[in-house]
């Protein structure tokens, strides 16, 4: 240390709070301070015979002899290694990211500070980390993606907006995003971005919006804009996200086409019922009407044959005018609303049995106690009577049986209606289902094809569901369920 002697006090340099040591033109350490000491790991001690080699990676070693001997013949105050990545090497063999300075002294002594940049070197990792991680979720983004500054000037373009709208990088990076605009917006475009630099009034910023856009070609086709605005290096720039909703537009085009179809075709169907109802139903009643008197006043004069075709005629116009009925009621459900009201399912049930009036040798039997539920009471009456009508009509048994029971199943009431009648076949338990389908011959059994069919209608109009378990010869279950409460029909709330 005698060399020292004479020079500026070295309490300077052992008061910093980074590292800083002197060392000798030939690369000996002659002195540290006590940051050095810890940064580095070594003692006051230890420093005798040290050489900065020893605080370098041996990777660097031999680059850095030749870099000193350089140093040493043009000595000047400069930061080391510009634009390249330095490592310290610690006592115990570690290693950091550093910065290191250099400053000539008298008699080629050099003045080295060390910075440790660990930190600094993990944030800018992290950033650039993050950064290349938004880079890629932004170029595969399915939706275009734009950048502008306060100015319109397009920043960044994504691939998405490239596909989109037919330009390249190139094309449009440094000029007005007014480009991917038709007319008004074009012109309206900088005249709104001046508005909001002269009173912050946002108009699509955070809020979003339906617009037209415009591809290279000259085409226009719809988009959904949304902007957000944020600031880089003080700098205020918008982030446009574009998605196209061409196709969401033509569907909407579709449905809306649907929507008029189907308002017409009720029309009709509305128009259909009336003629049906009074201009079908009037000369059906005449044709009834003249069998029966035939049958009354001119039986006398009829053989059994002529009496046969007679009573064919008479069950003919029934079931047609049956048949009628069964098409208005089924063409009403949906179409034509009653008032919900409460309705007392025990109440209604021995309502809908007295009306039906089972023979004797069929027994009814209902659950201790069944629900009440806010409904169109005519409706669900329906959905009762055409499964119990069905159950007595078809019983094959001399002693039949019909229950019905109600379970709850949490958001709904599942009802059931079963009866020890000759069941139905597996393979068509959906086909009952259908309009105007029966299983028995219809001169057998005096059937229109259309209760089933209004029953399930009626049912998934409230959102619920109906099936059948059932087995040939082993009578059937008719299950169907209804929501809780205030049994909606779809499309109301609750």
């Amino acid at each position: 240390m005698k060399v020292l002697e004479g020079k500026d006090p070295l309490w300077l340099l052992g008061s910093a709070a980074d590292a800083m040591f002197i060392a000798s033109p030939d690369g000996r350490i002659l002195f540290a301070n006590r940051a050095f000491e810890m940064l580095f790991g070594y003692t006051p001690e230890d420093l005798s015979g040290l050489t900065i080699e020893s605080l370098i990676p041996p990777r660097f070693c031999a680059a850095h002899c030749a870099q000193r001997t350089d140093y040493t013949a043009h000595p000047t105050s400069r930061v080391m290694g510009a634009g390249i990545d330095l490592y310290g090497l610690r006592r115990d063999g570690t290693e950091f990211a550093a910065d290191v300075s250099l400053s000539p002294l008298e008699g080629g002594l050099v003045l080295t500070t060390v910075h440790d940049i660990t930190r600094r070197k993990r944030a800018e990792e992290a950033l650039s980390e993050q950064s290349e991680r938004l880079r890629a979720i932004v170029d595969t983004a399915v939706d275009a993606i734009i950048t502008i500054d306060e100015r319109g000037t397009i920043d960044s373009f994504n691939p998405a907006a490239e596909r989109l709208f037919g330009y390249a990088p190139a094309e449009v990076q440094g000029k007005n995003v007014s480009m991917l605009m038709p007319s008004p917006y074009h012109e309206e475009h900088d005249g709104y971005l001046q508005h909001y630099r002269d009173t912050g009034e946002k108009r699509i910023i955070g809020i979003g919006r339906e617009v037209v856009a415009q591809r290279k070609d000259g085409t226009t086709f719809p988009i959904e804009l949304a902007v957000s605005e944020m600031r880089v290096g003080g700098r205020r720039l918008f982030t446009g996200l574009v998605h196209d909703i061409t196709q969401r537009k033509q569907a909407e085009a579709r449905q809306e086409k649907l929507i008029r179809e189907l308002e017409g075709a009720n029309e009709e169907l509305k128009n259909f019922a009336y003629v049906v109802s009074h201009d079908l139903k009037a000369p059906l009643r005449g044709i009834g009407s003249l069998a029966d008197w035939l049958v009354a006043d001119q039986a006398a004069n009829l053989d059994d044959e002529g009496r046969e075709y007679l009573g064919l005629i008479t069950q003919r116009v029934r079931r047609l005018d049956g048949l009628i009925d069964g098409i208005l009621q089924y063409s009403r459900v949906g179409r034509i609303r009653e008032t919900r009201v409460e309705v007392d399912l025990n109440q209604l049930l021995r309502e809908v049995i007295d009306l039906l009036a089972p023979p004797k040798t069929i027994a009814i039997i209902m659950a201790s106690a069944l629900p009440t539920i806010r409904t169109e009471k005519t409706r669900i009456q329906q959905v009762f009577q055409n499964l119990l009508s069905n159950a007595i009509k078809y019983m094959d048994k001399p002693q039949g049986e019909i229950r019905i029971d109600c379970t709850d199943v949490g958001e709904d009431w599942k009802f059931s209606v079963s009866d020890n009648g000759p069941g139905i076949d597996v393979r068509h338990h959906k086909r009952i289902f259908q309009l105007f389908q029966t299983l028995a011959p219809r001169d057998k059994v005096e059937s229109t094809g259309v209760g089933l069919a209004l029953v399930k209608k009626i049912v998934e109009m409230y959102g619920g569901r109906i099936w059948l378990e059932s087995k040939s010869g082993e009578g059937s279950t008719f299950f169907f369920t209804l929501p809780k409460g205030a049994a909606n029909t779809k499309g109301e709330s609750r």
